[in-house]
């Protein structure tokens, strides 16, 4: 596969759907490479349906090689099992992601919807046109959770190349930013 920029996996997790959107920037242009929903059978276990997540992860990284792995963080619900196991869905893309030493990010559902169209309260349709006009798109998704994982990917750019011009500087990636800004790192 030629690369011709950075590439950024984003993951929507979910255990029944969980959606992935990988874009490539090369200078100022944002172009899709991949946009999709892994589809988890209901009748698996939950063991074997994070399996399968890890697995697709592997694959998705294996096959684009990203620079930068962005998720979006699961919302704070009522029913606590459904979020108990959507932090296990999450957990386990991230050990995918973490165990080839790709950079992890997190970002709240409200942090991607801002970040993409302007309001953090913007609907699913309302991000997905603006994805289709920052991409240049035009088909329609299999799934909104692939949309939501594509957004996620974008909001990461965006959040990364605003960190980065906020100084005027260049940095070539995060350990560069840190050894160049070590007054922004906080300690526990």
């Amino acid at each position: 596969m030629q690369r011709h920029g950075k590439i950024i996996l984003g993951i929507d997790p979910g255990t029944l759907l969980m959606g992935y959107g990988i874009i490539e920037i090369s200078g100022p242009v944002l172009r899709l490479k991949e946009m999709d929903v892994l589809r988890l059978p209901s009748k698996k276990s939950n063991p074997e349906r994070l399996h399968l997540i890890h697995k697709k992860v592997q694959e998705l990284i294996r096959i684009f090689r990203p620079d930068e792995f962005a998720i979006e963080a699961p919302f704070f619900g009522k029913n606590v099992q459904s979020m108990l196991k959507l932090g296990r869905a999450q957990g386990v893309a991230i050990a995918a992601a973490m165990s080839k030493g790709i950079p992890v990010t997190e970002y709240s559902p409200k942090k991607v919807k801002q970040s993409i169209t302007g309001n953090g309260n913007a609907g699913k349709e309302q991000v997905w046109r603006m994805l289709q006009h920052l991409l240049r798109v035009s088909r329609e998704p299999a799934s909104y959770d692939a949309t939501d994982a594509l957004a996620v990917a974008v909001c990461h750019h965006f959040q990364l190349h605003s960190l980065i011009n906020k100084k005027g500087n260049d940095f070539n990636n995060w350990e560069d930013f840190i050894k160049k800004n070590p007054e922004r790192i906080k300690k526990k």
